[in-house]
């Protein structure tokens, strides 16, 4: 891993939806794990995500000036981690910039904003191909727990004719 210069962040702002789009789709077409990016559908959930901070935070690391990705910090509650917990509910660092050590200063600053922020347990997800996020995962504490991360989409009918349109 070579040497990198001192990473910055900042809370990202309705003026950066643009450039979040464009690294989300980027996240989104990666393999492995590579899925459908809507993008009319994702701009939305971003516009709502960004305007209401109790859903979260989101922010834009760089390396000088050039924007090096993107972290974002989604809330929830869980009696089981005794109060609010989070979810890393993505991670991109733009290619030029991988492996260099930026996800690692990403997932520090992270937990240090997710502890002031009061928060008692991290999760995240990886699909299982993505050994360097592994690698890193791992390597900055986190844990499989033997469980299963099962999800159910609850899509109203509006949304399914909506996302049928996009694909036509």
């Amino acid at each position: 891993m070579s040497s990198v210069s001192q990473i910055t962040f900042r809370p990202a702002t309705k003026s950066d939806e643009a450039d979040l789009l464009r690294m989300m789709r980027k996240l989104a077409e990666e393999e492995p794990g590579a899925y459908y990016f809507d993008e009319p559908v994702v701009r939305k959930a971003l516009h709502d995500f960004l305007a209401n901070p109790a859903l979260g935070k989101a922010w834009i690391f760089s390396e000088r000036v050039t924007p090096a990705g993107y972290i974002v910090l989604a809330l929830g509650y869980s009696f089981e981690f005794h109060g609010r917990d989070a979810f890393v509910d993505e991670l991109y660092v733009q290619p030029q910039y991988r492996r260099r050590g930026i996800a690692r200063q990403a997932m520090q600053f992270l937990e240090q904003q997710a502890r002031e922020m009061g928060v008692k347990a991290l999760h995240l997800e990886v699909d299982h191909g993505n050994i360097p996020a592994l690698e890193l995962y791992r390597g900055v504490g986190y844990g499989d727990h033997h469980r299963y991360l099962m999800t159910k989409r609850l899509v109203t009918q509006k949304a399914k004719d909506d996302r049928r349109r996009v694909r036509q």
